[in-house]
């Protein structure tokens, strides 16, 4: 029989954490076996990310994964062997209190937030003891062999080299999205919050002496990109031009061919903790455009994972690197950072791929934990 697993995602106002939990699910069921519940208190947003789930069902099977509505009402269920709380959800109480009459105890593990900060690696595995009678453990993803590891999937690199290798899929898959590749522009892809920076940056592209084509998925950034043009309202299929820029609205698209869509352009921005780790899957440079946190908590981690990133890059490229970077996350102005950064464009590239391959070398996500699992029994 196979062990249970149940993951509980609250949506909160993005698409990270149900991007997370949904990747984590179908790699636990798909790699290792096991039987998976993915609750979701949201599931329309569930349904952007997988377009053949149906929002209105409370119970359906996708992709090997039991997606279950977290009703505000619950009702009595069985209590997996393995029960994961992403990013600081509080179970339901009617669900920890059958957790308390199993007659063996389920493990129970909290699933942080990414952050390359320091104070991680001590924090990882640490179990809480609560207050009646269960534990719980607290499991961070992370950059290094101290903590849990990124999610990555077993076969990712080589789909994704596959996929390099073959430029009819490549134009294939760019056609599917009405998407015809310039020669010699610049494709890079945008994913990001709003961002008043981010007229700056359209601005140094428009006038660079290199044609970008510049793939924007719908989303928060749209009505940023929209302003700028100062058009008629732009919608998925809209491609608007000035000068050396052209700018290409795209669907939101499904988990693996937004994958697909990181791996066919030459620079990706960003944001979150989804689309993050997947760029960094992608071995190009990137851009990263944190989620905003309280009392600038979110600093620190931008800090933290450009005092990792940067390590093995020659001193200017480093700094133009987190020059860009902190002007994006500061509203400043772009222009200057980015004709910098372009300096080190071949430097940059070489470093997104050595960075992807040490990466790679340590467990995934998913492995560490069902080896954690595994080694507290």
């Amino acid at each position: 029989m196979k062990q249970t697993w149940d993951i509980f995602c609250c949506v909160v106002d993005n698409y990270g954490d149900i991007g997370v939990t949904w990747r984590l699910a179908r790699q636990l069921a798909a790699e290792h076996s096991l039987a998976v519940r993915l609750w979701v208190d949201e599931l329309a947003a569930f349904a952007r990310l997988c377009p053949t789930a149906d929002p209105h069902l409370t119970a359906q099977w996708q992709q090997g994964v039991q997606v279950c509505q977290w009703p505000a009402d619950w009702q009595p269920t069985t209590v997996a062997d393995v029960v994961i709380g992403a990013f600081g959800c509080q179970l339901p109480a009617a669900y920890v209190q059958a957790m308390q009459a199993r007659s063996v105890p389920a493990q129970w593990l909290n699933l942080e937030y990414l952050s390359a900060e320091s104070w991680v690696e001590g924090c990882h595995g640490l179990p809480s003891p609560q207050a009646n009678g269960l534990r719980k453990a607290f499991f961070f993803p992370g950059f290094t062999p101290r903590t849990g590891g990124l999610l990555r999937e077993s076969n990712l690199l080589a789909r994704r080299q596959a996929f390099e290798r073959d430029p009819q899929a490549r134009q294939a898959f760019l056609q599917g999205l009405g998407v015809t590749a310039q020669a010699q522009a610049r494709l890079m892809s945008l994913f990001a919050y709003e961002n008043p920076g981010l007229g700056s940056w359209l601005d140094a592209l428009a006038s660079d002496t290199r044609a970008s084509h510049l793939l924007v998925p719908e989303g928060r950034v749209l009505g940023d990109v929209q302003a700028w043009f100062g058009e008629a309202p732009l919608v998925v299929g809209s491609v608007a031009q000035r000068g050396a820029l052209t700018v290409q609205i795209l669907p939101f698209v499904s988990q693996d061919d937004y994958d697909r869509l990181l791996w066919c352009c030459e620079f990706n921005a960003v944001r979150g903790e989804d689309s993050f780790v997947r760029a960094q899957w992608a071995g190009r440079p990137l851009l990263w455009h944190i989620y905003v946190q309280e009392e600038y908590a979110h600093w620190e981690k931008l800090e933290a994972f450009l005092d990792q990133y940067t390590q093995g890059l020659s001193a200017p490229a480093g700094a133009a690197l987190v020059q860009l970077w902190r002007a994006w996350n500061m509203d400043r102005d772009m222009g200057q950072a980015w004709q910098q950064l372009l300096l080190h464009w071949s430097e940059l590239s070489a470093h997104a791929e050595r960075w992807c391959a040490a990466q790679a070398a340590q467990p995934d996500l998913a492995t560490a934990l069902v080896q954690f699992c595994r080694n507290s029994l």
